[in-house]
């Protein structure tokens, strides 16, 4: 008799063809291109399906535009880039969380329940300090304009 695991295996690589084998895959521009593809996919779920992600979008584009027009050093931008990654980290990080959670269980389970809770406290974690880092970059040019 075939072990379940082995059958379960091939049937779920029959059925995503797209993604390749991790065991057999050698570095090459095709695979690498279809690594991206993925990303890029998931940035678009991200995007499609999480309010969340639209208020971060806003303060992206908001951060991006004050500070070109008050013309930020570049270890500014530095600042202001990394906490926007961290940010956008955090809430991909979360979505996936909540993803994978919904997936195992539609009932609710209080361990779900706590690891959804400290993955929002995560991207709330990493916004808060975004916010710290906006405001003493942005701040002081914004007042000398008053």
């Amino acid at each position: 008799m075939e072990d379940v695991r082995e059958s379960q295996g091939r049937g779920e690589h029959a059925a995503t063809e797209d993604r390749p084998d991790p065991g057999r895959d050698s570095f090459s521009l095709a695979s690498r291109a279809r690594s991206f593809h993925a990303a890029g996919r998931g940035i678009a779920m991200l995007l499609a399906g999480q309010h969340n992600a639209w208020i971060h979008a806003a303060g992206t584009v908001a951060v991006i535009a004050l500070g070109f027009y008050l013309g930020v050093s570049p270890l500014d931008w530095c600042a202001l880039i990394l906490a926007m990654v961290a940010v956008w980290t955090a809430e991909c990080l979360n979505t996936a969380i909540e993803v994978l959670a919904d997936a195992v269980s539609s009932d609710w389970d209080p361990l779900i329940g706590r690891a959804k809770d400290v993955a929002a406290g995560g991207v709330l974690i990493a916004a808060s300090g975004a916010a710290v880092i906006g405001l003493i970059v942005l701040g002081p040019p914004l007042l000398r304009l008053f």
